[in-house]
């Protein structure tokens, strides 16, 4: 069977990341995105089980202790976190998994599967982030001044992913991400038990 690709997904607050793996999901159903456990409260049109787990504190906490997520972070006071276990299950069955998490997520996954492939979504500037996180809601302008100084932190740790995609014009940015996934399935590493047949008529190797 062949190997599971996984892939990280991160981005600052506003830079368009949830939007794109959606659609990326809705272009390429083969792909599966693990669903995270946390301690927010449900927004409207969430659904337990499909958009995240959500647990009380107490129950996270001791999925911690337990030793049963692959990463978990504590994001604007809620805590974000990867059953290892469901990771595993997909990677095994020779599936390409994506986990849409923040830099401290990812730094963890990498630690425990090297073989990740990491993608961090930048916004085309400073000033479009800080208008897409006005436009999120009434927020004060101390509360949009306390989230662009977050994403300022978040990006600056662009250089621990291997791809850096700039969300500007939506539909490029979807395809370059589609484009990656591509490139990385037609890997050797990823290929060789897939064409197996063809190398051994080819070739004469097994």
């Amino acid at each position: 069977m062949n190997p599971g690709i996984l892939f990280v997904v991160s981005a600052a607050s506003g830079a368009g990341k949830t939007s794109l793996v959606k659609a990326l999901l809705e272009r390429d159903p083969s792909l599966r995105l693990a669903v995270s456990f946390t301690t927010r409260a449900p927004r409207p049109g969430e659904r337990d089980g499909v958009h995240y787990h959500f647990v009380d504190s107490s129950k996270f906490q001791h999925m911690v202790g337990a030793g049963e997520f692959l990463e978990h972070a504590q994001v604007f006071g809620n805590r974000y976190g990867t059953a290892e276990s469901s990771v595993r299950f997909e990677l095994e069955a020779g599936r390409t998994l994506l986990l849409e998490i923040d830099w401290q997520g990812a730094r963890q996954v990498r630690e425990r599967f090297p073989q990740t492939v990491s993608i961090f979504v930048l916004p085309p500037s400073a000033s479009a982030l800080e208008q897409r996180l006005r436009g999120r809601g009434s927020d004060s302008d101390q509360v949009i001044s306390a989230r662009m100084a977050e994403a300022r932190a978040e990006m600056s740790h662009y250089r621990e992913y291997d791809y850096l995609v700039v969300n500007d014009v939506f539909d490029t940015a979807l395809q370059e991400l589609a484009c990656l996934i591509t490139a990385e399935r037609l890997r050797r590493c990823s290929s060789e038990v897939r064409l197996g047949s063809l190398l051994t008529e080819l070739v004469g190797q097994g």
